[in-house]
């Protein structure tokens, strides 16, 4: 047996060895992860998409464990995981896998999967512990398996991973594989990553919203519901505050063919396609511009959001240049913006009697 995973004094458990007291269960049943013999242990039910997450949020850390391989597995350690939407694309997974490739490719046992593969493939298969160190203090990620490093990557220069999460949940995922877990400890760093919150309570739309657009046949409606920012009716919700180059994230959900948009540099005129952008919120695959799309200026691809669940959005403009990320895919990038003025981040209500929800909306400089 190996000894227990070597940890820093300034460390904390992040399991108990008894129950999943901190943890829960994401898109599968309770079934899916037990405790048995001071281990997690994956069943059967841990199938795709299954993973056990963290109750809380990490941004920069040194996570440190031991996970234990006897057969054939595959599974992998999360990380920056979003609250909703695909761990794997909008945060990270170390990969876990049994066979010892000869050349290492990005889905062998360490890769940053699906992307990056590991220096080298050291993991033991013959139902044996292994132990893994992942230490993510942005820009730099370095993994260790077995005390040796595998990855000491700057991911702001891959353009694959530069603009995924910076702070999210933990996870394990065992894709029904008995793969099994222990000594489970996260040594906490320094937050590095500064947002403006826009919106997460009702108090905030006081505080940094404004209507800047309503329709006298369907006047808007902006209300805060708890976490949630509920819109219906025709017309916008504008910041206060003006933005020339920001990055912005929220969570966007709709109904079946819903109509929004998150418009930005806005110069608060109503009817003027040049003085302002809009990225459409439209789930209609075969629209003229659907979700993620430069509205009048470029077709998004279409990404693979469900009606009535919640996504993860985020943007980036910079002088010219502007992206768009949906559930962690980048659907749009535009080179050619004229307008480089400072102006309001405004939501759009478009399609009255249809509501939109947003949350967990914040801002920074980019």
């Amino acid at each position: 047996m190996l000894p227990r995973v070597g940890r820093a004094a300034s460390s904390t458990p992040l399991f108990n060895g008894r129950d999943l007291s901190g943890w829960h269960v994401v898109d599968g049943p309770e079934s899916a992860f037990f405790v048995a013999e001071n281990a997690i242990c994956a069943s059967p039910a841990s199938t795709w998409p299954a993973w056990l997450s963290t109750d809380r949020q990490f941004e920069n850390f040194d996570l440190r464990l031991e996970f234990f391989v006897g057969g054939w597995c595959d599974g992998g350690i999360y990380f920056a995981a979003p609250e909703h939407g695909r761990p794997s694309f909008c945060g990270y997974k170390v990969n876990i896998f049994q066979s010892v490739d000869e050349a290492p490719m990005t889905n062998s046992m360490g890769a940053i999967f699906p992307l990056v593969a590991p220096r080298k493939i050291n993991v033991k298969n013959k139902r044996e512990w292994n132990t893994m160190r992942i230490r993510f203090e942005w820009p730099r990620l370095q993994v260790w398996v077995n005390e040796e490093m595998i990855h000491d990557l700057d991911v702001s220069q891959n353009p694959e991973l530069a603009h995924r999460l910076r702070k999210g949940y933990i996870g394990l995922e065992a894709l029904s594989y008995p793969l099994k877990f222990r000594n489970v400890v996260i040594e906490e760093l320094p937050s590095t990553d500064k947002w403006t919150l826009l919106y997460e309570k009702p108090e905030d739309i006081k505080q940094h919203w404004m209507i800047t657009d309503n329709s006298e046949r369907a006047p808007v409606r902006f209300e805060g519901y708890g976490p949630i920012l509920w819109c219906d009716g025709s017309g916008n919700l504008g910041t206060k505050e003006m933005f020339a180059d920001f990055e912005l994230q929220l969570y966007i959900r709709g109904p079946h063919h819903h109509n929004s948009g998150v418009i930005f540099r806005s110069n608060g005129e109503t009817t003027a396609i040049a003085g302002k952008y809009e990225i459409q919120v439209h789930n209609v695959p075969e629209a003229h511009y659907p979700t993620g799309s430069l509205y009048h200026y470029k077709r998004a691809r279409y990404p693979q959001i469900e009606d009535e669940k919640w996504y993860l959005f985020q943007m980036g403009a910079k002088g010219k240049d502007c992206w768009v990320r949906i559930n962690g895919e980048t659907v749009l990038e535009y080179s050619d913006l004229k307008n480089l003025k400072p102006g309001r981040i405004e939501l759009q209500a478009h399609r009255p009697g249809v509501w939109v929800e947003f949350k967990h909306i914040r801002v920074k400089p980019a």
